[in-house]
């Protein structure tokens, strides 16, 4: 973290100093402390969030597909007015472990057109669709396999 703030240090100045660069390093420093010290933020904990890394990339993929393939269902409905809509609300258990992780969920599942997170309560979800088909709640859905695959326990 402590390299990361100071490479994000010299971005912001635009210009390499040897005061700048003193000023940095501790600025950075003090800002790595800080960090250790109130949020628990260890070398080991950074560790395995940079190798998870790789997998986030890889989920972002998986949602904008997501996202392309809800707007072209939802396109569908909008333009067959004979399509019917059932809008409802959808209560489910994630099975997710983490708070971080039932965060990830609920905002995937609101970027994706047609469904909108209304609530949540641990790790269960209720969502608001369209219709429910729109909705993939198993263990088996693309947002919850590759959110379990990042908390580490799938």
């Amino acid at each position: 973290m402590y390299l990361f703030l100071l490479a994000f240090w010299f971005l912001l100045n635009g210009k390499f100093t040897i005061e700048l660069c003193i000023f940095g390093i501790a600025l950075t420093a003090a800002m790595a402390v800080l960090m250790y010290a109130l949020f628990q933020y260890t070398p080991k904990t950074e560790v395995k969030v940079l190798s998870k890394v790789p997998l986030f990339v890889c989920y972002v993929f998986v949602l904008i597909w997501e996202i392309v393939k809800a707007n072209i269902g939802m396109t569908g409905y909008i333009l067959n007015k004979n399509k019917p809509a059932d809008p409802t609300l959808v209560t489910f258990e994630s099975g997710l472990k983490t708070k971080f992780g039932v965060f990830i969920l609920a905002n995937s599942i609101t970027l994706t057109p047609g469904t909108i997170t209304v609530k949540t309560d641990g790790s269960r979800l209720t969502v608001h669709c369209l219709t429910r088909s729109m909705l993939d709640t198993s263990d088996n859905g693309t947002f919850i396999k590759w959110i379990k695959r990042l908390e580490g326990t799938k």
